[in-house]
């Protein structure tokens, strides 16, 4: 007899070869892969679309992983203890682990979010960070569903872990602790006001 593998180590070894992988979030389905590997990431940047001086954010499984990766500040502190595992993705310094990953964009800095999703983070505890970024091509619309991203990725993606449900989340919000002050620069689930809430006396 033969025994299948479970479909969430599937998709955790597919990453980990450099292979691109569907995934679930608590926001909309994302495409994703090892972050450290050139060719890797290079593969999500072709299959998107998505323009090179766009960053691609890191998916991580705890704050922990996120601090070996980006360099926490107490305004960081503060708001991964508020929103995460949530929809808010905080940009930061790299740190020395993640400095030569070729993400894309400013390579000083990086974008990490915990996800508040039982399978993303299923594969995450297995991979580690990933590079993920929503399941569409750039700039259109990231759809709700498994059959609906198959359509846009077919044979780019090598595995779809799907959800059973549709995805209907808006994106995450975006704050950039880089610059002084912190500024939102995208506004998604988490409203701004409540972003400002956390950081105010903080730093």
């Amino acid at each position: 007899m033969t025994l299948r593998a479970h479909p969430i180590v599937v998709a955790a070894q597919a990453a980990h070869a450099g292979r691109l992988v569907v995934l679930p979030t608590d926001t909309v389905y994302g495409i994703g892969t090892r972050p450290d590997d050139p060719s890797a990431t290079a593969r999500l940047f072709d299959a998107k679309g998505r323009p090179r001086d766009l960053e691609l954010p890191v998916l991580v499984p705890s704050t922990e992983a996120a601090r070996r990766i980006a360099a926490f500040d107490e305004r960081a502190r503060a708001l991964s203890l508020r929103f995460w595992a949530g929809p808010l993705t905080i940009v930061l310094p790299r740190t020395p682990s993640s400095r030569g990953w070729e993400l894309g964009g400013d390579p000083e800095t990086i974008g990490v979010r915990m996800p508040h999703h039982p399978l993303a983070l299923a594969v995450l505890a297995l991979t580690g960070p990933l590079a993920v970024t929503s399941a569409n091509r750039s700039g259109e619309p990231t759809p709700e569903n498994c059959a609906g991203v198959t359509e846009v990725f077919a044979q780019a993606v090598d595995i779809y872990l799907c959800a059973g449900e549709p995805l209907v989340g808006q994106p995450s919000t975006v704050v950039d602790l880089v610059s002084e002050p912190g500024r939102v620069i995208r506004v998604g689930a988490v409203p701004q006001d409540e972003v400002a809430d956390a950081l105010r006396g903080v730093g």
